[in-house]
């Protein structure tokens, strides 16, 4: 059955509630306000595609921390699955933090 616009915004909420529950081990914020989600895709079936990267290739939870967030947004009620992309293109740079992750870290 397919999602309705409606469902499929409530849907998004939830996911990026779910990521703003994720962190950084690194920083203390949450990868959403840290600009590490590039995107959330909301599909007709309700499975959910996540692009996202890390603060760095050498990032020491690159190995583990894009399948923490699959697990974690797979689980978000209503969803059927999640696929997580991990890029570096573009690269992060603390430019893409939201304004309350810049001010908390002392960037502003």
């Amino acid at each position: 059955m397919e999602m309705t616009p409606e469902e499929k915004t409530q849907l998004e909420e939830r996911v990026i509630l779910t990521l703003k529950t994720i962190y950084d081990p690194e920083i203390p914020v949450d990868i959403y306000e840290l600009g590490l989600i590039y995107d959330v895709v909301v599909n007709d079936d309700a499975s959910l595609y996540i692009k996202m990267t890390l603060t760095s290739p050498a990032c020491p939870v690159a190995g583990s921390l894009p399948g923490e967030v699959e697990e974690k947004v797979a689980q978000t009620m209503g969803a059927n699955g999640a696929k997580v992309d991990l890029t570096f293109e573009p690269p992060w740079t603390k430019d893409m933090m939201s304004e309350a992750a810049q001010l908390e870290l002392g960037f502003m």
